[in-house]
């Protein structure tokens, strides 16, 4: 056996366990890095959010686009971050970009309901069909809008639930703004007996009316007999109010309405069916 084969054998285990250590040592080093400039960069980004919200809050901008714009540096200071650590890592950028050419066309087929959602937030924010604070009904859905993502938009619905909407779907399809305009016009159809004074329950109607200082003078309260049905002679009533009144204005008029005629003998009709038995001899 020649010694010098055996000495030059253990040379070369010798360097290669030195070039596994170092590799795992520089690796190691790289990994403690890596984790310790994600969580910097994770605390950096909230307090870069912290500080953008200020400043727009001090610049007075519209609170849509300052929740979009909040929502768009998050991910995009994010992704920032991720490359970063990427590259502290060791490993080469080119090699994921010939990946993702590679995969193109599943990624964007993946994709494509995102890229929609970003673009519907973008028509959003140029065309404004609502704003924070709006109430709006969409995609079977209503409620407040409270923050306009991205791709999504959030909105708080009556009974407290939160409810996230695809901004493609938004804006490519019927957006209902409830609070777009200052005033809103209430529809009531009321229904009296037949038999019943028209003229007095209409001098009625106008009196609980005129009562309600929140209904608007113009465009004057509209009342008017509006249909002849098999049960009930039903008044068609129209009155305009500002917006944030609506709902207690409405509820407010149907109460006084029913204790008001209660009062004055007006009465409400209520469903009736005469029944005919055959061979039943009539009543004297």
């Amino acid at each position: 056996m020649d010694p010098l084969k055996g000495i030059e054998t253990v040379s070369w285990w010798e360097n290669t366990l030195h070039t596994l250590r170092d590799g795992a040592i520089h690796f190691g080093q790289n990994l403690l890095l890596c984790i310790v400039i994600y969580f910097l960069g994770r605390e950096i980004i909230k307090y870069a959010k912290v500080f953008v919200n200020r400043l727009l809050s001090r610049k007075d901008f519209d609170p849509s686009v300052a929740s979009f714009l909040k929502s768009l540096i998050d991910i995009v200071l994010t992704a920032a971050l991720l490359i970063t650590v990427v590259n502290i890592l060791g490993i080469n950028n080119s090699s994921f970009v010939a990946i993702l050419a590679s995969a193109g066309v599943a990624i964007g087929m993946a994709m494509s309901g995102t890229l929609q959602n970003f673009a519907g937030g973008v028509m959003i924010l140029l065309f404004r069909p609502y704003r924070i604070g709006d109430y709006i009904q969409a995609q079977g859905q209503e409620g407040t809008v409270k923050e306009i993502h991205i791709f999504n938009t959030e909105i708080t619905t009556f009974d407290n639930k939160t409810v996230f909407i695809p901004n493609g779907g938004l804006s490519s399809n019927v957006i209902v703004n409830y609070n777009d305009k200052d005033t809103r016009r209430i529809d009531l159809v009321i229904g009296v007996e037949y038999g019943t004074d028209y003229d007095f329950a209409k001098s009625t109607i106008q009196e609980i009316l005129q009562s309600d200082e929140r209904i608007l003078p113009v465009p004057a309260p509209y009342i008017a007999l509006k249909t002849l049905n098999e049960c009930s002679v039903d008044i068609l009533i129209r009155v305009w109010v500002k917006t944030p009144d609506y709902w207690d204005v409405y509820f407010n008029l149907n109460e006084q309405i029913y204790k008001t005629f209660g009062k004055k003998g007006i009465g409400l009709p209520f469903p009736q069916m005469t029944v005919h038995l055959a061979g039943a001899k009539p009543a004297p």
